[in-house]
């Protein structure tokens, strides 16, 4: 079973009257951002854009460009993928409602196997803290104790991410919309979020992520972690944004 499988945390996850401010606030911050890099992006290339949506999620991110003409325009083609059938299923019906399958198509698959996709684009995008969801496949939900699993290195999360990274365009970029920054205080909140879904935490503070009983996994990352992850990629192209002024999330890009 995948993390966003269960019903309660779909339903919960994508409920704007139940998520805390920092969350909801994440949310417009990275799309703030993210509409200045696809402004540039177009204004470089001079043509619309491939993009490229990594757990497209409630498909959040199609709805509110398509929502501006001029932001839509500069979009040629929105590709989005999810591994739980349940966003899959969101993410359709809103793209019927607003009538944009023109752009827009929603494909079951998982991002350990981006390298062998066969389109290229413009801009590959992952947002709302989705970049930390990628756990070791023989994580012991069960059992963990906190404080012993090494993260110097994540090999789901470069497996996936230097997969996208094959599929970027020269000029192009990654774009991780948001992603926790690695402290006390975010755990925190991550913890008291994750038990207001009713969710029993297995982590503390010995652990740079935090998870859960009911298999929701989520990593903090400090900016010299992620240039480790992305050890593909120039790091003098690898640069963040902060997206609060209390050091909760961070947004990165990998230009190529």
């Amino acid at each position: 079973m995948e993390m966003y499988d269960n019903e309660n945390t779909v339903q919960k996850s994508f409920d704007e009257d139940f998520l805390p401010e920092e969350l909801l606030q994440a949310q417009w911050a990275e799309f703030i951002e993210l509409k200045k890099i696809i402004t540039e992006l177009f204004n470089r290339k001079q043509s619309p854009l491939h993009v490229l949506d990594i757990g497209i999620g409630n498909a959040r991110i199609a709805r509110h460009l398509s929502g501006v003409k001029e932001l839509w325009d500069m979009i040629a083609v929105y590709d989005g993928t999810d591994n739980a059938l349940p966003c899959i299923k969101i993410s359709n019906e809103i793209i019927k409602q607003l009538n944009i399958d023109d752009k827009v198509a929603v494909h079951f698959f998982d991002a350990v196997n981006l390298s062998q996709w066969k389109k290229k684009y413009d801009l590959i995008i992952t947002t709302w803290f989705t970049a930390g969801n990628f756990y070791p496949d023989d994580f012991d939900f069960d059992n963990y104790r906190p404080g012993t699993l090494d993260l110097s290195h994540n090999k789901k999360f470069e497996q996936i991410f230097s997969g996208a990274y094959s599929l970027v365009n020269p000029g192009g970029e990654i774009v991780i919309g948001a992603c926790y920054i690695d402290n006390d205080n975010t755990r925190k909140k991550q913890e008291s979020f994750y038990q207001k879904m009713g969710m029993t935490v297995i982590t503390n503070g010995k652990d740079n992520f935090t998870a859960t009983k009911e298999r929701f996994w989520s990593q903090r990352f400090t900016e010299e972690k992620l240039k480790t992850y992305f050890h593909f990629a120039d790091p003098g192209k690898i640069s963040s944004t902060p997206l609060d002024t209390y050091d909760f999330a961070r947004q990165v890009r990998i230009k190529k």
